[in-house]
């Protein structure tokens, strides 16, 4: 997303109760292949990724970019966070002028199930509504993705539509930052 090249990069890292939202080091490296390698993780996203591939082609310090957060727990990495622009390869609804960032999030199993997922999208989601005020934030899933679709809820997505790719139907929402009390 070209605005995130306009923000200072990286910030400060983002704390919450049990966690810390932070630029991606080489010490990363294994959590994020185990991340993306994971069948457990690949299933709502198209599947595993190769992780003999994974191990060829991620560089020694992934994610390197503005927008993309490992989350930390007590010093080690149990997922990420980003925000990027629309991919125009990436069935989505059509909304050429809308101009939102896109939010990901993977979380290793392990990590799932405890609430770090909503405590690190909505300490992101602040930091987004600080860096671009005003600017709108979309999330698309699956519908099948019962965890993920509770989660969009509770971070105040509301949803603009559903529609069919990857042979299962997908929702799309978008995330407005609340307007500044006066």
């Amino acid at each position: 997303m070209t605005e995130l090249g306009l923000v200072a990069w990286p910030p400060v890292p983002i704390r919450t109760e049990r966690l810390v939202l932070r630029e991606s080091e080489a010490g990363d490296r294994a959590a994020l292949i185990e991340l993306f390698s994971s069948p457990e993780v690949g299933t709502y996203i198209g599947g595993p990724q190769s992780r003999d591939e994974l191990e060829r082609a991620m560089p020694e310090v992934p994610g390197r970019r503005p927008g993309f957060f490992v989350i930390d727990r007590g010093g080690a990495t149990i997922g990420m966070i980003t925000f990027d622009g629309r991919d125009a390869e990436r069935p989505a609804p059509a909304r050429p002028d809308a101009g939102e960032a896109w939010l990901g999030y993977l979380l290793l199993p392990e990590a799932w199930g405890h609430g770090y997922a909503a405590e690190a999208c909505a300490a992101a989601l602040g930091w987004f509504a600080d860096a671009l005020p005003g600017r709108q934030v979309a999330l698309c899933t699956q519908t099948a993705n019962d965890r993920s679709m509770r989660l969009a809820v509770k971070l105040g997505f509301t949803e603009v539509e559903r529609f069919e790719a990857f042979g299962a139907e997908q929702w799309f929402g978008v995330w407005s930052p609340a307007t500044p009390p006066a």
